[in-house]
């Protein structure tokens, strides 16, 4: 309305008929108004590229810490790289030299160091005496007398040493009954094999738990003149895993008396043969719950797929509370009775967490303070018993939970959809009332 009156001053000065004048003041306005219509069409379009700008640095900030970062969410955590040992190695080399220099003596500047650490108690000590040459004084022949002893110690280690077993079997006869007597062989976990359980321990600890390819463990046997193929390796890690599957059944029998269990699946390469490539399996792997009795659990069940039917095998007489993500191949087990879904916080986190990471949210980094008075709360009520967990879970977490359900709603309301922001909010908020129900008791995991 106030350009049009504008403009009407405006066509009142000008000498022009008034039939003119109406059609050059409409023609004018149909061109403001069509104006107008472009710039609000640009603004939402600039919005909607910002948002789909603002997703994409998320998507690429958390693959990027995927592929080369840390995996650790703790937001004070620091790790050193490999360069970051090199350095350390190198520097500490160049110092050891320049010490040999012969140098002019100059004093050293006084280095910190941290404190050496203890040798574990656990360990074995051998002893070592340095006694004097000689029990008198080389100044006046008196004898010496101890006062005190000055004791250090080194840390050593004896590498993997081949030996071999002989098993010597002597037989004896008795000439009346023409009967051979003979001690049997203690059983092997490979019969007819010559490795021995020390040695089938040794490949399968260096494999899986110090992550060496077999080509390797074969270079370590070979610098002692042991001559170990690696389909000869191959093999035995083939019978071993057989040969432990009566174990694992069991640890899988124990695993499954908890009445809370949490659940995850990750994707690993595996070979295709024939192709030279790799394909998609996963494991699953299922864990017990810290606060039940008994030593923590944890199986893997390597299979080709994601599909929720390898969840419903492996806990198909298993009833409980099972803590997992959102993931959908989850949710046919909870449609079963007696089974009840925990959200997993960690997984919930991770969304805030990448999100800062990206581009350093104040509303994530809000996110974080509140989920880490939750797990402070946890950090308080670890060493309690059930019941008084469950009381200080009443009394804080439960007003802890209910604050932040609030404080999401209200910057909801306030975000745009389609951000990373809306997104990460609107995990945990279709996620709640799983994410809560820990608060409601005090032997269920966070």
């Amino acid at each position: 309305m106030k350009t049009h009156a504008k403009s009407s001053i405006e066509w009142d000065q000008l000498d022009l008929a008034p039939e003119v004048k109406i059609q050059v003041e409409s023609l004018v306005e149909s061109l403001l108004a069509q104006a107008q219509d472009k710039i609000e069409y640009q603004a939402n379009e600039i919005k909607q590229l910002e948002e789909k700008n603002q997703a994409l640095v998320y998507e690429l900030a958390h693959l990027r810490r995927m592929r080369y970062g840390s995996k650790s969410e703790a937001m004070s955590a620091i790790q050193l790289s490999l360069l970051d040992e090199d350095y350390q190695t190198d520097v500490a080399a160049i110092e050891a030299e320049i010490e040999q220099l012969p140098l002019p003596q100059q004093k050293k500047p006084k280095r910190v160091r941290a404190g050496r650490q203890p040798l574990p108690d656990h360990l074995p000590r051998i002893e070592h005496r340095h006694e004097p040459a000689s029990c008198q004084c080389q100044q006046c022949g008196s004898a010496l007398t101890k006062i005190s002893e000055d004791v250090t110690e080194q840390l050593d280690v004896e590498p993997a040493k081949f030996f071999v077993h002989r098993h010597i079997r002597p037989q004896y006869a008795c000439r009346c009954c023409e009967t051979i007597v003979a001690k049997q062989v203690p059983p092997a976990l490979i019969d007819g094999g010559m490795a021995a359980t020390g040695l089938l321990s040794w490949i399968a600890v260096s494999k899986y738990l110090d992550h060496l390819p077999l080509y390797r463990i074969a270079q370590i046997a070979a610098r002692d003149g042991v001559t170990l193929p690696i389909s000869t390796l191959a093999e035995w890690v083939g019978r071993v895993g057989v040969a432990l599957q009566p174990l694992v059944d069991r640890l899988t029998w124990h695993l499954l008396q908890g009445r809370t269990l949490h659940a995850d699946e990750t994707p690993v390469a595996q070979l295709d043969p024939g192709n030279g490539k790799t394909k998609r399996a996963y494991l699953w792997a299922y864990r017990s719950n810290d606060f039940e009795l008994g030593p923590r659990i944890i199986v893997f069940d390597y299979q080709t797929s994601r599909s929720g039917k390898h969840a419903l095998n492996f806990l198909h007489n298993w009833h409980g509370h099972l803590v997992v993500d959102d993931y959908g191949g989850y949710k046919p087990l909870f449609a079963i009775d007696d089974r009840t879904e925990l959200g997993c916080w960690m997984h919930a986190r991770r969304k805030y967490f990448d999100l800062h990471k990206a581009n350093s949210s104040e509303i994530a980094l809000e996110a974080l303070q509140r989920i880490g008075i939750l797990y402070a709360i946890e950090a308080e009520g670890a060493q309690l018993t059930v019941e008084a967990r469950h009381q200080l879970r009443t009394e804080k977490s439960i007003p802890a939970l209910q604050s932040l359900h609030g404080w999401l709603l209200h910057i909801r309301r306030q975000t745009a959809d389609g951000s990373s922001t809306a997104k990460a909010i609107d995990y945990t908020l279709k996620r709640w009332p799983s994410l809560i129900r820990y608060a409601n008791s005090g032997s269920h995991p966070i």
